[in-house]
């Protein structure tokens, strides 16, 4: 965890290849690209590709095909690098490397024709425009040349795998746990230390959110409110800061809970890129930010993806290189646990080996306190009072919950510490129950009674 703070962090990263091109770099491109004319830096880069000419197809054919089988990748990934190297208008091949992904050394859609076309020239092939996109670092495209020039199949990272055999009958083991809690949680050790001290992690509402309460419609003046919620070490995961200010902080709050859950599990964070690792959260849209058509220049085109339900998921997959399924369910308060339901089916299925379950909320807005005050469904302070004659509504809270779930043979085959075995889970709906919201007994007893013959 404390890998998410810090300059020096920040620089090992980027020796590592993980951030992208400098912030200033970013910018200045974002810049010129809203002003309507291209960027002189990627007009100056085509200029000084164009003269310098890629080796010749014999040549690098020859050269290839006479090596021993273990140098004929590196040499072509070398070999992009270099190309890579001159259409960006790099002195230095080094500076791109073998495991970057091409956007993050600051390719796009022009620039990555031209490397398209000189790798074409190079190698004789007939490569599609989307060649950098199909394969998005130098090493997975050496290996797609590869296997274009000589036959040979060799996939840069091990191949995702489609998850074992359908296993039924395997219980599900939570092999580690991560959270951000009201009452300043931020482990479930410190949860388990605020429940046997009989804390409350009820407050007033947050004075850096800005919040008119006074001048709002809502009756609740307080609730479970996250410390810190708009903090965000937008470096470490890549994001630039225009993108990081366009995000939901629920994906940014997420993004640091999963990289804490992977490591409280004993993996390195990155360490599973690639594998067939699915990812199943539980949340719902909270009004963050302006509406799309208001969006400034500041935000603009990144805001689609830091408000849509489904990037949710989608961006821890895409951060992590995380090759299971990835979705976010939305089920009101049942979110997170249809979410973790249906990481057990799918691990289950065998459609991922590991799956990341969990769900966020952060209430970025008064919208949804005022909506629920004209329903009369809040209680004034903010806090529930289930079961008693002073129940007088319920108080909102927010939280991310995250945890790392596999089959339970796999946990005991690879050692992994095993804090919790889920043994069965099914879900429902209520129909055409006595309201939109309103809860049905007997149907709340049907899916307790199937998940019982579940498990």
């Amino acid at each position: 965890r404390s890998a998410m703070t810090g300059n020096a962090d920040s620089e090992r990263l980027a020796r590592a290849g993980i951030l992208p091109m400098t912030t200033a770099q970013g910018l200045a491109m974002f810049d010129a690209a809203c002003a309507g004319t291209p960027p002189d830096p990627i007009a100056a880069r085509l200029r000084k590709s164009r003269g310098a000419r890629p080796a010749r197809t014999a040549d690098l054919r020859t050269r290839v095909g006479a090596m021993p089988a273990a140098q004929r990748r590196p040499e072509l990934v070398d070999v992009v690098r270099a190309n890579a190297a001159v259409v960006l208008g790099l002195a230095d091949a080094t500076r791109v490397r073998a495991d970057d992904a091409f956007h993050e050394v600051g390719f796009d859609s022009l620039t990555a024709l031209e490397l398209r076309n000189r790798l074409g020239a190079a190698t004789g092939l007939k490569l599609s425009s989307t060649m950098i996109f199909d394969h998005p670092t130098p090493e997975a495209l050496a290996a797609y040349l590869l296997d274009r020039l000589t036959g040979e199949t060799a996939a840069p990272v091990p191949a995702a795998p489609a998850g074992n055999e359908p296993e039924t009958g395997d219980p599900i083991a939570i092999v580690s746990m991560a959270c951000r809690l009201p009452g300043g949680v931020d482990s479930p050790e410190a949860l388990w230390e605020l429940l046997l001290a009989n804390g409350d992690a009820v407050g007033d509402f947050p004075v850096e959110r800005g919040w008119d309460v006074d001048g709002s419609g809502s009756v609740q003046r307080g609730g479970g409110f996250l410390r810190g919620a708009a903090g965000f070490d937008a470096g470490l995961f890549g994001v630039s800061p225009r993108e990081a200010l366009a995000m939901d902080p629920q994906q940014r709050l997420l993004l640091e809970c999963v990289w804490e859950v992977f490591e409280r599990g004993g993996f390195d964070p990155f360490s599973l890129r690639g594998s067939a690792t699915g990812v199943f959260i539980g949340a719902t849209a909270q009004e963050y930010g302006p509406r799309l058509a208001q969006a400034s220049g500041k935000v603009g085109g990144y805001l689609l993806t830091g408000n849509t339900g489904s990037v949710v998921s989608g961006r821890v997959s895409y951060v992590f290189g995380l090759e299971g399924p990835a979705m976010t369910v939305d089920t009101a308060c049942s979110s997170s646990l249809v979410a973790l339901h249906s990481a057990i089916q799918s691990l289950r299925l065998g459609e991922c080996s590991l799956a990341v379950a969990g769900g966020v909320t952060v209430l970025s807005s008064l919208g949804i306190f005022e909506e629920f005050s004209k329903q009369g469904a809040l209680s004034a302070d903010g806090r529930c009072r289930a079961f008693s004659s002073a129940a007088d509504g319920f108080g909102l809270g927010e939280g991310v919950g995250v945890l790392l779930v596999e089959r339970l043979s796999d946990a005991r085959r690879h050692g992994h510490q095993v804090l919790a075995v889920v043994r069965g889970s099914a879900v429902n709906q209520d129909g055409a129950s006595n309201g939109l919201t309103a809860p049905n007994g007997p149907s709340q007893q049907r899916v307790i009674r199937a998940a019982l013959a579940s498990a």
